[in-house]
């Protein structure tokens, strides 16, 4: 997940204390998140760092192992994990493990955040139907629950802001 936009990888890789986030908006030099490992590692720290699958080095082009599709005609993101590790280990001597989550993340247990804000989305769906609002979405917007016509909620990609990344590259090294 993240093809292109890295909003999973960037909550999560805050959230896990992650050493480096890699996300496609904001390409990445491979030599400066071989420095943050060699820092990591100079404070006897194993790094961690979290890749989107569509993060872009800057030093070329997307990685993709294969050119396989997906259910939607898509070229199959997938390999610039490993890529990463291999860089690490060959530019640093330094042993990367590589570990992709797939559908794990997707699987985690709710929090008590998580059920309120189910509960408070699906008691304004079932409101929307019951008022013939169709077309319409519900969301999230600050601490309100609104409805949003389905062609403003997919008209455009939502990507991450340079200054939230700039609050996470705070941490990194």
């Amino acid at each position: 997940m993240g093809r292109h936009a890295g909003w999973i990888a960037l909550h999560s890789g805050l959230a896990g204390g992650a050493s480096v986030i890699l996300i496609p908006e904001v390409p990445f030099s491979i030599g400066k998140v071989c420095d943050y490992v060699e820092s990591r590692f100079r404070t006897n720290y194993a790094p961690i760092i979290v890749v989107s699958e569509g993060a872009i080095p800057q030093e070329g082009d997307m990685v993709v192992k294969d050119q396989s599709l997906d259910a939607f005609g898509h070229v199959r993101l997938s390999g610039i994990g490993e890529w990463v590790a291999q860089e690490i280990e060959k530019r640093t001597g330094k042993e990367a493990r590589t570990s992709v989550l797939g559908h794990i993340q997707r699987g985690g247990t709710p929090t008590a955040f998580d059920r309120v804000l189910a509960t408070r989305l699906g008691l304004h769906a079932i409101t929307a139907v019951h008022e013939g609002d169709w077309g319409t979405m519900v969301a999230l917007q600050g601490t309100k629950i609104v409805r949003v016509p389905l062609g403003e909620a997919t008209s455009t990609l939502k990507l991450v802001d340079p200054e939230r990344y700039a609050e996470a590259e705070v941490f990194f090294g």
